[in-house]
């Protein structure tokens, strides 16, 4: 055909202006591709079209899509984006945001040497988990404490060193999935324990651990429900009851309490969210929790507890492959500070968790007064989220958003388009931001791109 014979060589294609920006990397392999699949397009393109176009204009009009996608391939993926949705620790979204004494921290012992295994005092080798130890310590009362990369890990590291080759047991109501399709007993068989399943799925009472126990077992596991709750005809022993058991027998106690809150959430109407000191004070032998859920730090895994145990876990094989960086210990230590200054508030997502109701309500009304007629304060209900207190929502003010001609699925998906991207609720019909996970610096932004794509 005429058409195709009017494709131009790729080093005319190369030698355009419209790429001289991009230099060197147009010899970089995944150019390559990219051009490969423009000119595979261009020909399709060219074998069904009526027209001839020159070559000089097919020159010029490959090179600025392989100029586009150069860009677009360029751009970094992991960004930045709004949170309106009012799910305050959105997996999805990254869980828990980080206080900017946390990055500054983070920015002034990665951008030069630090001391992270480095004893300044001695001259000697450190160990890592000393920059932690001591807060978590004086925190919790706990005797030792060791990260991990999540609570995952922390509780196949801690399974597989005080369990591998006996059993473990633990309540059947308490085998939860966490995200991710994640079961405790198929972590607790990659360890090398064996579950001993006790009690039924709705009651279990502490004689059934008692009965349980036999010359195999290593472990007592007690599980918080920490994404779910079990609500009726329900049982399930206290945890002093838990830990007796364990002294009177001689076995070790361990309980994976999931979402790691350090301070009471009475205030904000949660009452069943245990705190990590309560269970270290009732003589837990161990406990892990996560270090991006309530305790509004970065991803981690945090084993904390008798520091027998501790050293036992720590001396595992497996810590090595599970220990964490210098960037996560610089974060979480600046987060674990604030608790022990007790200025929770400077952490994000406590000063989130406590916004009220009337706060909340004003902000709403203001954003909504100088947004016009698209915008209408709603009350609403926040959600915790990323598996923490799943039934306790959160009363909440946002917007809900009114765009004439535009269907909610439209316009939910224009705020995901957006520069950066909006993440916003959908319900009973209308497109809301709930104000709780929306930090005041965005608004503005967000105003903007309201009348972008209204």
């Amino acid at each position: 055909m005429e058409a195709l014979r009017q494709i131009p060589p790729v080093n005319d294609v190369l030698r355009s202006s419209r790429l001289a920006e991009f230099g060197d990397l147009l010899n970089q392999p995944f150019v390559s591709d990219l051009l490969d699949r423009i000119f595979a397009d261009t020909r399709r393109e060219l074998a069904q079209a009526k027209a001839v176009v020159s070559r000089a204009e097919l020159t010029e009009k490959i090179a600025v899509h392989l100029a586009e996608r150069i860009r677009e391939s360029l751009k970094p993926s992991l960004r930045r984006v709004i949170n309106a949705s009012g799910v305050v620790l959105h997996t999805n979204l990254g869980r828990a945001p980080l206080p900017d004494e946390a990055i500054d921290h983070l920015r002034e012992v990665s951008t030069g040497y630090s001391n992270l295994e480095f004893d300044i005092e001695s001259g000697e080798r450190g160990k890592r988990d000393t920059h932690i130890d001591k807060l978590l310590r004086q925190l919790v009362s706990c005797e030792a404490a060791i990260v991990v990369n999540n609570n995952a890990a922390a509780v196949l590291l801690v399974l597989n060193a005080l369990g591998e080759g006996g059993e473990v047991i633990a309540s059947r109501g308490e085998q939860v999935e966490i995200g991710g399709s994640f079961r405790i007993p198929e972590v607790m068989a990659k360890s090398g324990a064996r579950l001993r399943e006790v009690g039924t799925t709705n009651r279990t009472r502490i004689e059934d651990y008692e009965k349980a126990i036999n010359e195999t077992t290593r472990l007592l596991l007690r599980v918080h429900p920490s994404n779910f709750r079990m609500i009726g005809f329900t049982e399930r022993p206290s945890l002093e009851e838990f830990v007796e058991l364990g002294k009177r027998k001689n076995i070790p106690t361990f309980e994976d309490l999931g979402s790691g809150c350090m301070v009471p959430l009475e205030s904000s109407g949660i009452q069943d969210e245990p705190v990590v000191a309560d269970s270290i004070r009732a003589g837990v032998d161990i406990i892990c929790f996560s270090g991006d859920k309530l305790l509004g730090g970065p991803q981690a895994g945090i084993i904390a507890g008798k520091k027998l145990f501790v050293e036992k876990i720590r001396q595992n094989p497996l810590f090595r492959a599970l220990r964490v960086d210098k960037l996560t210990l610089s974060v979480l230590e600046v987060i674990l500070r604030a608790y022990l200054q007790g200025k929770p508030q400077t952490v994000p997502i406590w000063r989130m968790l406590q916004a009220s109701e009337s706060e909340l309500k004003a902000r709403a009304e203001a954003f909504a007064k100088r947004a016009g007629k698209v915008a209408k304060p709603v009350q609403m209900a926040s959600l915790i989220g990323g598996g923490s207190a799943p039934e306790a929502p959160l009363a909440s003010w946002g917007v809900a958003i009114e765009a004439s001609g535009i269907s909610e699925s439209e316009l939910e998906r224009r705020f995901r388009a957006a520069t950066p991207p909006v993440i916003v609720r959908v319900e009973d019909g209308r497109v809301m931001f709930d104000m709780r996970t929306i930090f005041p610096g965005e608004e503005d932004v967000l105003l903007k791109i309201l009348s972008s794509v209204t």
